[in-house]
């Protein structure tokens, strides 16, 4: 089984001279999950190299058992610190693509053409594709086959509007993710705020949250 995971380049946090990038549970989290499994996992972020962190999933209260058993694991920190570019990756061959979150996406990996043709690739062909937490953020432009936006009809979640107020960044965020969702014709749905809530429908698979990143990737390769 082979699964393609999409991490953001993207590393300033709008205006406000605070770093972003990618949440440290959201990678570490799916990705033993897949390594576990006998996966083949293959990384890319836009730019390639080495994706950046972001420092608040670094934060000792963030730390998780897979967070901690990624901060022992040599080969798995030298698989991260050499993703390749995206716009090199043919989505022949992979079984799933995964989108770990964190705020980065919300400006790179929403508006990216090449994430939103290999999302556009996966749908037509049938392949599950997951994203947890603000990754559900690259589902703003990509269409299905008839021409609607990819989500529209489907039932997903995405971080909320509530967590984005608890986290202080509702007026930082170039949008949404819940909004977007909505905005798509979603069927938009959540659960408690920072609690495991998942959704698949059909080969899309969505979480809600940081918590949520392991039952996201368990749901996605249940699909393959």
């Amino acid at each position: 089984m082979k699964i393609l995971m999409v991490l953001t380049s993207h590393d300033k946090l709008g205006d406000t001279g605070k770093k972003t990038g990618f949440w440290l549970e959201e990678f570490a989290a799916p990705y033993y999950v897949f390594k576990d499994a006998g996966c083949d996992v293959t990384l890319a972020s836009p730019k390639g190299g080495q994706p950046p962190l972001d420092p608040t999933s670094d934060a000792d209260d963030a730390q998780t058992e897979a967070t901690k058993r990624f901060k022992g694991d040599k080969a798995a920190q030298t698989d991260l610190a050499n993703t390749v570019v995206l716009a090199t990756v043919s989505p022949d061959g992979f079984d799933a693509v995964f989108y770990p979150g964190g705020h980065g996406p919300l400006w790179d990996l929403a508006e990216d053409a090449d994430s939103i043709k290999l999302i556009e690739t996966f749908a037509r062909t049938d392949r599950p594709i997951a994203a947890v937490c603000h990754a559900p953020a690259v589902f703003k432009h990509p269409k299905g086959a008839d021409g609607k936006p990819l989500v529209s009809g489907k039932t997903v979640t995405g971080f909320t509007n509530t967590e984005e107020e608890g986290a202080g960044l509702t007026d930082v965020v170039p949008f949404l993710v819940e909004d977007m969702l909505k905005a798509n014709g979603g069927n938009y749905e959540k659960g408690a705020d920072w609690a495991s809530f998942v959704v698949t429908d059909g080969k899309l698979v969505t979480g809600q949250n940081p918590a949520s990143s392991e039952e996201t990737a368990r749901k996605l390769i249940d699909l393959v």
